[in-house]
């Protein structure tokens, strides 16, 4: 049984259904302004332990370390902003990709990372 602590409501609390992919620093920055001494060993601790508990799932984009959002989203495809870093959930699909695949394979999944400048940044 997990510890209710307010390190863990605080980080927890920063995922939501419609909340972007944050990274462990981003989650530390943010649950600090509740928990002004959080520390990053207490978020690596939280980030595994609801990725355990099937809460959050880690988002992997090329290149970049993991970042985690809400389980349970509905399929959906990310924007990174190339200035800030900071990434977002895009719930546009181009849909059926399969033609695209060559003759005889069958795609079974995909992902698309778009990259751009955010509206802060442009």
């Amino acid at each position: 049984m997990e510890r209710q602590t307010p390190q863990r409501d605080a980080i927890r609390s920063l995922f939501t259904p419609d909340g972007d992919p944050l990274s462990p620093q981003e989650l530390l920055e943010q649950a600090s302004r509740d928990v002004p001494k959080l520390s990053i060993a207490t978020v690596y601790r939280t980030i595994r332990s609801l990725e355990e508990l099937g809460e959050i799932v880690p988002v992997e984009l090329p290149g970049e370390p993991a970042r985690y959002e809400l389980a349970g989203k509905d399929h959906h495809h990310h924007f990174v902003c190339e200035s800030c870093g900071r990434v977002f959930d895009v719930d546009a699909c181009p849909g059926n990709l399969a033609n695209m695949t060559p003759d005889g394979f069958k795609l079974t999944r995909h992902d698309i990372t778009l990259y751009g400048l955010c509206g802060q940044c442009a």
